[in-house]
């Protein structure tokens, strides 16, 4: 049976539990789990960090630990009972450990790093705390390392700082807010910046010394030295290195390494140095050869100096080498270091050019100990300490330091007697009182021990050497009397075996007779000869005689007048020895009785550090003095006891506090001392108000603290010893002393008068007494002192200074231990709260105001079950009564002042701004019902209230600011926010208890609401953001205070019942961006307000337009920002739905309900691709569909503007200068030429509506221009124009013409690309709600084919399956929880077919009409109806042509557009082979023209041309369709054909007509070498006519000589450029090759199936032909980009997968995936081009075809051989099928010659040769041909693209396939003969005949095309006729271009009407 778990609730699992049992709960090693209950070996519980999934699991794999248990029952939590480090690094370590593998995945490798080690290291360093064994200071290092690894880590990943003291988290329950405040901001500041070190330490490491001229020992002295005042600072530190120049004992570190310790901050300049002198040891020169003597000198070799500043910047890790000088004079030596500081170069040189000593140097900072613990492996290894010449800048008690330094510093000697110098060497000794040598007291500096003796330099052959040489004699302080320092002076001869010659002797003793050390200085000693060693033996027969000669007396001429000296300077520092004679003189008082008065007058004089030596000695001596002649020496004693106190407030002698207090503790004994203190410090209060000089009476206030240590010390002595005698007479002199304190207090002044100053110093020291008066009196007596002591404080104050005192003097006193005991606290209170109050109010000194308030908050604390004591309770009525309103104006005064600007003062601001915050957050937390009641019913009335709200919600709003607090303290900021919650719940009862119904306030009510709303908004309080395991504490602890302060603004609001309406709309957006936040208990509770609102507006208004929208303006802003998810929309429908499901106005509530739905859905689109690495395409997707939708459903005009200039930015970036103009065009088209004045809005400045409009303009032609969209650039110029005309402005007129100007020679002068259109279908539900289920038109970038953009829409859409077929998807596509894309290329179908028909019009102005404002493109299939003939497949193969018709044209405002109509047809294949023939006949005039014109540089184009035609003519092309359609069978079963047929006919004849005289015409141009294929072609033709039955050609054709009027025979060029491919009709130059040779044939059949297998790309398997979807380019594959525009290929399939490609080619990644029967059309996957295959053809004068690359414009580019287009033109896959058949969809493409100055290859483009022409005139059907030869019939208007191959009229499957309708529109006056069968609808253009031009008044231009001004969109469709009417007349002329021109930008007025459009925006521009 289950039971409940009484101690077992918490355990570790110890072995992972897979959880097969049932319910069982599946466990992780390490796992915590909470047990609920136990059953026989089994627990049930769960994982603590998934709560909500319970199970069982076996006892046995739970490691049970000791917890406690809060909140026994259903919602118990438990917390484990152990050390609250270990489990704060547990919890931490959990979280790291997630964050840890987020920093690999996003490649923060050095933080993934460091973060590793750190865990290792904390994981290591728990281990040791759980096994216990550390010593308790071990354990609190350990504890102190962990902390700081967890902050560094927390601060690393941006975590929360953890408040703590010591190393224990702080649950900020447990503590008052102001000390969460302080720790916090310990902690932070602690993180921010550590605090300078005050003490340095230089670590010296000597390496070695590099020199070429060693051989020698050598010796290295370091020291620091004062290059300002030349003297050094520290001792030497000596160094022995060998004959290599390495150290002596390498094993020894510290004979090689030092610290030298205790530099201050003011050493680390640049005038200090670190000074090498180094000296070698050896023979007396350097260069000198070995001889038989064998003494060694020290001999100076070189010195280095370098500045320790340098140490502060350069990298500690590396080596320094120092570079050595030697002095050119030794005569220089002892001021070498000097010389090279200051740079005398004359003075010293190199010692060798490679010579250097290599150290190393590093600064360290901190006290000794600190460094101990840091560097641990320094000083465990060994290192030597090198101190500071005297004390260091703070000396320390107990520190023992005896040390003399003695310098040598010069001597003078005579020759003796010999004709050179001497060579001088002093030796050094120390001997004792006894004569005897101590032993190792002679040290040449640290790193060596100290030995017995020392030698000095020697300086060659010089009387008056300087040594400027340091030693150092650490002498006991016992053995210092009776000691001296003996100087032995040597001549060391260089002869006679090296001796050294003693000469003479100096000594100095160490100590004089009345026990003063030898003084400080120079001393210059007397050289008292001598030769004999032994006479030295017997010390005592020289120490009688003089040493110095400053204390010679005069009668001692001998020694005063001899020259011979030697002079040199002591430094003593020591601890316990003094050279102060007046100092010995006080302290043996007793001895000279009659020095007292003397002594103590001098005791100000001695120097501190000699004080502080003897602190105890002294102080014994002055109450000494007191006891016995206190009468006498009293006030003496009493100064000087003054003086001792107040030097140790100085900061060098601090630390002897600590002494002072042990000797008043344990030593002190003068038990009467306590009445002539207090008598004589009355005595100096009392002079104080009359006193002129003031100085010294606040020497002794400020030694008060002490002087009352002393008095209450001496009194408790005194009652010990006489069992509380006096006591009385004691608290009576204590009563009046403070009597005669409050006197002089009470007195007022002006700040500059010395009694305020005096005044100040008291208030400064007087708490301090508050400890010592407590060992005597009780807490009730001293409180009273205080309290009136400071009550007799006057209140007005005129002394600055005074003031800030007396704020001190409060802050002590409520951090005094005094104020701590409640009982004393309520005494104190009152004084403290008037103090503060006054000066709040004043706002002055508020940084010590907000100390003073953090004392007092901190020590009130409520009880654990949320009671307060009485005491508590009354302490906190009286400050809410004192303090709160002051504390909220504090508050709202210093949160709006302006930041002070240095950043110390910054900080110090902000300090105050916090405490004072955590003062009013504490102060709120300890407010209890009682003091809420008590707090509102003060309020006198109502107005008071109404303020107090205002100002405490103004406050909240404060607190809740984000920089409130730095962005880490979240702990901080939950406190905050639960205490505001909670007052704002007792607040909202007195909002609505005084401020509803007739009383109703609107500004208190507003001021509730909008502290609400930004509360819930709060970052701190958006738990979603938060790790699992932070959001369940906060939960835990606080629970979700947003659906509390949710509930409660719900509450309020019903309660507000018709003011409801108040709020409508203003607080819409607030309470929509509350409902956004996504919690959705809040969205539950809240959602509904809005019914509420639209019932309220409704009734009010009728409808509720302001909710709508409100509504929608705030949508936009709130969801851009980030908020609202899908789960909203869904919510938010539905809760509305359902609760207006009874209204009356539940229609026009649905209604809006659905529209913000629909805004909702594109708004989340737009902001997911918005998000950071999505693609621009995408963006601006989503930018069009939701721009459109504020314009036509909402009709916002402000926001449509503002996301135009969004869709702007979004297209400048991506290059897209069209359509960037377009979007911008749209703005511009709202404004018109009117002076109305705009307001400023988004980037534009205040300005009338026509300068915006003029800006616009400018901006749309410039972008135009970039574009290369020039015709819509000099529309918009001239509308400028005619606007600068009309105002006279002819400087910009003229400027704007000749801008126009320009970009009429753009037009002629440079190349245009000519995109590519592909089709794009997004089907599935993962699309994203613009794009779902719908397809698209979408213009290419340059350059790009159909595999580029394929591929980049796979990147776009990265989960997108490629659909592998072109038919329409089925439903469950449509259905498909998946993302589906449809992609294959289009043609588009030009508009503007008159310019296109018209000869005379360059290519350049011609192709901009084939690409731009185009509404429909095309694709074609073909297939196979009815039975397959196998000898001849052309008689049953159909083309199935479907045309897309957008929403909008292409180039607009986006790069692609949503397909608004499919439109599908069936082509004949008698239909299909018109086309085809009309098409390549066109083909050949325009090549013929170009020839005759002189455009092409060279022949070859037509020669290919002709080549291909005759070729495939001779060898069956057009007998094909002979034997297709003339046959007797087909005529009779077709009758209804009969038209077609002889129209067939008639073109077969033409194309015979127009080859006889391009032979003509080539026969004139060809060159010689060209002559033999001229003869073939010549040949071939008679043959080809024959084929055809023609000996002449019939009457018409005869009658008609071909004319080429200015170029050539013109039908609509490419007029419908292909659907699905942009490449259109692009054959690809071939020359032969082998692998395409068994195609060759010269038999009907095998050209037929090979024609088919152009299409099919296997000419063995033709009948593949009916499964596939081949391209709708001309060239099935062929690469839209590689086509030459020279060469014109004879293939009329290309690369994209025609049968000539390499076999490797064939299959695209895509094809692979297919059966061959399901295998793609090459135009959805085209294949990969073989290099071999890129020689494109241009010339053929195609629009689809390339123009893109500008490198292949000069025919010489391909220059195919006669041989490479031979007859057999099958061999190169170009059956002639193909070419007929694409012959009306393109117009020839002039040949392009090579680059000119003046004119791209682009320019010399010839014309098409169709001219339009009048029907009617139209009788007989010439060679020069007529619109009705392109227009007469659907199949020439959708014609297939002009085939790439010159093979005659027939085509190859592969161009019908690709080949679309000419889409040439009928001038409105043509009549075609024969009627259409396929009910094709047929845009009409615009009429040949009318020349009126259309006005440019028109004003209102529909939103999207600077085109579409003046095209109708929709032209109704015409008849259709296949006759030829017989015509003879020359073709009609086509309007002129500028009456087309002139209203092309402005609007026809005529659109169909049955396309709808967007509905207007209403006009209220003005104020945009």
């Amino acid at each position: 049976m289950w039971i409940p778990t009484e101690h077992e609730k918490y355990g570790v699992v110890l072995v992972s539990f897979r959880g097969t049992v049932q319910h069982g709960l599946p466990l992780e090693i390490g796992d915590t789990v909470q047990i609920l209950e136990k059953c026989e070996g089994w627990f049930r519980g769960f994982i603590l960090k998934n709560p909500n999934i319970k199970g069982i699991f076996p006892s046995s794999y739970i490691h049970l630990k000791n917890a406690h248990v809060k909140n026994k029952g259903q919602f118990e939590t438990v917390i484990p009972v152990e050390d609250s480090v270990i489990t704060e690094m547990t919890s931490t370590l959990r979280d790291w450990g997630a964050m840890w593998k987020q920093l690999y995945v996003k490649n923060e490798g050095d933080l993934f790093h460091r973060l590793w080690h750190v865990m290792n290291e904390i994981l290591d360093l728990r281990r040791q705390v759980l096994v216990g064994h550390l010593t308790h200071d071990r354990m609190r290092d350990v504890k102190q390392h962990i902390t700081a690894r967890l902050d560094w880590g927390n601060e690393q990943l941006c975590l929360d700082l953890v408040p703590r003291r010591e190393f224990s988290m702080v649950d900020p329950d447990e503590i008052s807010v102001t000390e969460l405040y302080r720790l916090m901001e310990h902690r932070h500041r602690k993180k921010e910046t550590s605090a300078p070190a005050s003490t340095h330490h230089l670590f010296v490491h000597v390496k070695s010394l590099m020199s070429t001229n060693l051989g020698e020992e050598l010796e290295v002295f370091f020291h620091i030295y004062d290059g300002r005042e030349n003297r050094p600072l520290s001792e030497r530190f000596f160094v022995k290195l060998n004959k290599s120049g390495l150290p002596k004992s390498p094993e020894k570190t510290e004979r090689q390494c030092t610290l030298f310790v205790d530099l201050g901050s003011s050493d680390l300049r640049k005038d200090v140095y670190i000074v090498v002198h180094i000296i070698r040891i050896g023979r007396m020169g350097a260069g000198e050869k070995k001889n038989l003597c064998s003494v060694q000198y020290r001999r100076p070799f070189g010195c280095a100096v370098v500045s320790i500043a340098d140490l502060l910047t350069a990298d500690s890790k590396d080596d320094h080498l120092l570079k050595v000088y030697a002095c050119n004079t030794e005569s220089e030596w002892y001021q070498i270091h000097e010389n090279i500081i200051k740079k005398a170069n004359s003075r010293y040189n190199l010692s060798g050019s490679n010579t250097g000593l290599s150290v190393a140097l590093q600064l360290l900072h901190g006290d000794i100990e600190q460094l101990r613990r840091e560097y641990m492996v320094l000083f465990t290894r060994g290192v030597s300490i090198t101190r500071k010449l005297g004390f260091s800048d703070v000396i320390m008690p107990g520190e023992m330091r005896n040390d003399l330094y003695i310098t040598l510093e010069k001597g003078e000697f005579e020759k003796g007697g010999k004709s050179v110098a001497r060579n001088v060497e002093i030796t050094v000794y120390v001997l004792d009182i006894d004569g005897q040598i101590l032993k190792s007291h002679v040290a040449a500096g640290s790193g060596e021990p100290g030995g017995d003796e020392y030698h000095s330099l020697v300086l060659y052959h010089n009387n008056s050497p300087r040594w400027a040489e340091q030693i150092k004699l650490p002498i006991p302080v016992d053995m210092f009397r009776g000691s001296h320092v003996r100087f032995e002076f040597r001549h060391c001869s260089t002869k006679d075996k090296g001796e050294k010659k003693l000469f003479g002797y100096s000594f100095v003793p160490l100590m004089q007779e009345d026990g003063r050390t030898l003084p400080d200085g120079t001393h210059e000693l007397i050289i008292h000869k001598c030769e004999e060693n032994t006479s030295l033996a017997d010390c005592s027969r020289y120490l009688k005689q003089p040493f110095s000669k400053t204390n010679l007396p005069s009668n001692n001429q001998t020694l005063k007048g001899t020259k011979e000296s030697f002079w040199i300077t002591s430094f003593l520092c020591s601890t316990k020895l003094t050279q102060n004679g007046d100092m010995l003189d006080l302290l043996k008082w007793r001895a000279h009785p009659e020095r007292i008065n003397d002594s103590l007058s001098k005791l100000k004089e001695i120097d501190g550090s000699e004080i502080v030596k003897f602190l105890q000695d002294t102080l014994d001596t002055l109450f000494g003095i007191l006891d016995e002649s206190s009468q006498r020496y009293g006030l003496k004693v009493f100064d000087s006891l003054v003086h001792i106190i107040n030097l140790l407030q100085d900061s060098k002698f601090q630390h002897f506090k600590p002494v002072m207090d042990t000797y008043i503790e344990s030593h002190f004994a003068g038990a009467l001392s306590y009445r002539d203190l207090i008598k004589v410090l009355k005595w100096y209060v009392d002079r104080i108000v009359d006193a002129e000089h003031q100085d010294h009476i606040q020497q002794v206030l400020k030694a008060s603290e002490y002087i009352f240590k002393y008095i209450i010390q001496s009194r408790r002595l005194f009652s010990l010893a006489t069992g509380g005698q006096n006591e009385e007479e004691f608290r009576v002199c204590i009563h009046e002393l403070f009597m005669s304190i409050r006197f002089f207090l009470s007195q007022e002044n002006k700040s500059t008068s010395p009694v305020a100053q005096t005044q100040a110093v008291f208030l400064r020291t007087f708490p301090a007494v508050y400890g010592e008066l407590l060992k005597i009196f009780t807490v009730r007596e001293v409180a009273g002192f205080v309290r009136e002591t400071l009550g007799t404080l006057p209140t007005a104050v005129h002394a600055d200074c005074l003031e800030a005192v007396k704020l001190q003097c409060i802050a002590k006193t409520v951090e005094s231990q005094l104020y701590i005991n409640p009982e004393s606290r309520c005494i104190l209170l009152p004084v403290v709260l008037r103090i503060l109050q006054a000066h709040m109010q004043e706002q002055r000194d508020l940084v010590m105001c907000a100390r003073i308030l953090t004392s007092m908050l901190s020590l009130i604390k409520k009880e654990e079950n949320g009671t307060a004591e009485p005491v508590v309770s009354e302490e906190v009525e009286l400050i809410v009564e004192s303090l709160l309103g002051v504390l909220l104006r504090t508050i709202l005064e210093i949160s709006n002042r302006p930041q002070p600007a240095g950043p110390a003062m910054r900080l110090q601001f902000q300090d105050v701004t916090g405490e004072f915050v955590a003062c009013l957050l504490a102060l709120l937390r300890q407010m209890s019902d009682r003091h809420y009641q008590q707090l509102l019913q003060a309020f006198s009335s109502k107005d008071n209230l109404r303020d107090f709200l205002l100002q405490i919600f103004t406050v909240f709003r404060i607190l809740i600011r984000p920089e409130m607090f730095p962005k880490d303290w979240t702990v901080m900021r939950l406190v905050t926010n639960n205490v505001i919650i909670t007052t704002v719940l007792y607040l909202s009862d007195a909002l609505r208890k005084n401020f509803l119904n007739d009383k109703f306030d609107y500004k208190v009510w507003d001021s509730y609401f909008y502290l609400s709303v930004i509360f819930i908004n709060q970052p701190c309080l958006q738990l979603e953001s938060f790790s699992p395991s932070k959001r369940k504490k906060i939960l835990e602890k606080y629970g979700d205070m947003r659906v509390m302060m949710g509930c409660e603004i719900f509450s309020m609001w019903q309660n507000l019942g018709e003011h409801k309406l108040n709020f409508i709309p203003a607080m819409i957006g607030p309470f929509l961006e509350v409902t956004l936040v996504p919690q959705p208990d809040l969205r539950n509770v809240m959602i509904p307000i809005f019914h509420d609102m639209m019932d309220w507006e409704q009734r009010r208004s009728g409808n509720f337009k302001q909710v709508e929208a409100k509504l929608i303006d705030k949508l936009d802003s709130l969801m851009s920002e980030g908020k609202g998810d899908e789960t909203y929309r869904e919510l938010f429908n539905s809760i509305l739905l359902k609760k207006i499901e009874r209204e009356t106005w539940r229609e026009s509530g649905i209604s809006l309900i659905a529209t913000v739905t629909r805004l909702m859905e594109r708004l989340l689109d737009y902001r997911d691709c918005m998000k950071l690495g999505e693609v621009d395409g995408k963006k601006i997707g989503c930018t069009v569909s939701l721009l459109n939708f504020y314009k036509t459903e909402l009709n916002k005009e402000e926001m449509y503007i503002r996301y135009i200039h969004k869709l702007y930015d979004l297209h400048l970036k991506a290059q897209n200068y069209t359509e960037a103009s377009y979007t911008l065009l749209l703005y511009d088209e709202l404004l018109e030429w009117s002076d109305r004045p705009l307001r400023e809005f988004l980037n534009y400045p205040m300005q009338s509506e026509w300068q915006r409009k003029e800006y616009l303009h400018l901006t749309i032609v410039q972008n135009f221009d970039r574009g290369k969209c020039w015709e819509n650039g000099i529309i918009l110029c001239r509308e400028l124009a005619d606007q600068y005309e009309s105002y006279y402005d002819y400087r910009n007129l003229s400027k704007m013409r000749m801008m126009e100007a320009s970009l009429y020679d753009k037009i002629m002068d440079q190349q245009r690309l000519e995109p590519e259109f592909f089709r794009v279908g997004f089907y599935g539900k993962k699309f994203p709600f613009f794009l779902r289920n719908k397809e698209f038109v979408c213009r290419g970038h340059d350059y790009e084919r159909l595999e580029a953009f394929q591929q980049r829409m796979l990147n776009e859409f990265p989960h997108a399956i490629a659909m592998q077929h072109v038919n329409q998807p089925d439903q469950t596509i449509y259905q498909a929880d998946a993302q589906y894309l449809q992609i294959y290329a289009v043609t588009p179908i030009p508009e503007s077919q008159d310019v296109l028909q018209r000869d005379g019009v360059p290519d350049n102005i011609k192709s901009f009409y084939k690409f731009n404002h185009i509404w429909r493109f095309r694709y074609d299939r073909p297939f196979h109806k009815g039975t397959k003939d196998k000898e001849n497949e052309f008689k049953s193969l159909w083309v199935e042509r479907t045309t897309l018709t957008l929403v909008q044209s292409l180039p607009g405002i986006s790069r692609w557009f949503e397909v608004e109509k499919r439109e599908l047809v069936e082509v004949s294949p008698l239909e299909n082979a018109i086309e085809v023939i009309e098409n390549k006949n066109l083909q050949l005039r325009t090549l013929i023209t170009q020839c005759q014109s002189r455009q092409m540089q060279n022949i070859n184009p037509l020669t290919m041309c002709l080549n291909g035609v005759i070729d495939a003519a001779v060898n069956g092309g057009l007998a094909r369709y002979q034997e297709a359609f003339f046959a007797k069978d087909y005529i009779m079963n077709h009758p209804e054909d009969g038209e077609k047929i002889g129209r067939l006919r008639e073109l077969m004849f033409e194309q015979a007509h127009i080859l006889e005289y391009g032979l003509a015409v080539h026969e004139k141009f060809v060159p010689q070498d060209m002559r033999p294929l001229h003869k073939k072609l010549v040949d071939q033709f008679h043959l080809m006519k024959s084929s055809l039955g023609i000996q002449e050609f019939p009457a018409y054709v005869r009658a008609s000589p071909v004319h080429f009027t200015n170029g050539s025979p013109r039908t609509c060029r490419n007029s419908v450029p292909n659907i699905i491919s942009p490449d259109g009709g692009r054959g690809v130059a071939r020359r032969s090759y082998p692998a395409v040779n068994r195609y060759s044939s010269s038999s009907l059949s095998s050209q037929a199936s090979n024609e088919v297998s152009n299409i099919t790309g296997q000419s063995e398997s033709s009948d593949e032909v009916f499964n596939m979807q081949p391209s709708p380019s001309t060239s099935s594959l062929s690469s839209n980009h590689s086509a030459s525009p020279n060469v014109t290929s004879s293939a009329p399939s290309s690369a994209r997968g025609s049968p000539q490609m390499a076999e490797k080619h064939k299959h695209s990644r895509e094809n692979a995936c297919l059966s061959p029967r399901e295998r793609p059309v090459s135009a959805i996957f085209p294949n990969p081009l073989d290099p071999a295959q890129r020689a494109p053809c241009h010339q053929i004068g195609d629009t689809t075809l390339p123009r893109s690359d500008p490198n292949l414009s000069a025919p010489d580019k391909v220059r195919p051989t006669p041989s490479s287009w031979s007859l057999d033109s099958v061999k190169e896959g170009a059956p002639s099928f193909s070419d007929s058949f694409g012959k009306l969809q393109c117009p020839p493409v002039p040949p392009r010659p090579p680059y000119s100055a003046g004119s791209s290859a682009k320019n010399m483009r010839s014309q098409s040769p169709v001219t339009s022409r009048s029907p009617q005139k139209t009788t007989v059907p010439p060679f020069t041909p007529s619109p009705t030869e392109c227009q007469s019939t659907s199949l020439v208007s959708n014609s297939p693209v002009l085939s790439g191959s010159y093979s005659s009229g027939i085509s190859s499957l592969s161009r019908c396939s690709v080949s679309e309708a000419s889409g040439t529109e009928l001038p409105a006056g043509d009549h075609p003969s024969h009627p259409l069968p396929p009910p094709t609808t047929l845009p009409n253009s615009v009429s040949s005949s009318s020349d009126e031009p259309i006005r440019r008044e028109n004003k209102t231009p529909p939103p999207y095309s600077v085109y579409e001004r003046n095209n109708p969109r929709r032209p109704v469709p015409l008849p259709h006729s296949l006759s030829i009417p017989p015509q003879t007349d020359p073709p009609a002329l086509p309007p002129k271009p500028h009456q087309l021109r002139t209203g092309s930008m402005k609007l026809d007025g005529t659109s169909d009407p049955r396309v709808p459009r967007p509905r207007p925006l209403p006009r209220k521009v003005s104020q945009l």
